[in-house]
């Protein structure tokens, strides 16, 4: 229940305001617990994979962009942080959003995930949590 909320959240924040700003609000929404201390590994697979089985629920454009934000959501509402990132591969050009446990490693996501070049994240000192 607590991941459809999440998910029903993020969608709020994402259909609110100006229609061409919704993306940097999804960017703020995924940094909320970007201060707490990091969730572990089995928290954050538990989070993505809660937030991917209550999206088929929602009749709405559900993505890599608005399944990490839920996720970190979620994990922020439990007290835990990740690190959100956003990504850029080449060839053919393709984005990707995802989050990382505590070690830095990308969460339920698949290995072709190394390729992509972070090019935003919750943690711009680029360095990995504790």
């Amino acid at each position: 229940m607590a991941a459809l909320v999440s998910v029903s959240l993020m969608l709020t924040v994402r259909q609110a305001g100006r229609a061409e700003l919704w993306f940097g609000r999804l960017v703020r929404l995924a940094e909320a617990g970007r201060a707490l201390p990091p969730a572990s590994t089995a928290h954050a697979r538990a989070a993505v994979r809660s937030v991917r089985w209550a999206a088929r629920a929602v009749p709405a454009r559900i993505a890599c962009l608005e399944e990490s934000t839920a996720a970190s959501l979620l994990l922020a509402a439990g007290g835990r942080g990740n690190v959100w990132r956003h990504g850029v591969a080449t060839d053919p050009i393709r984005l990707h959003a995802w989050i990382c446990d505590g070690r830095g490693l990308p969460v339920e996501e698949p290995e072709h995930t190394g390729l992509y070049t972070v090019i935003n994240t919750s943690n711009p000192s680029g360095a990995e949590p504790r």
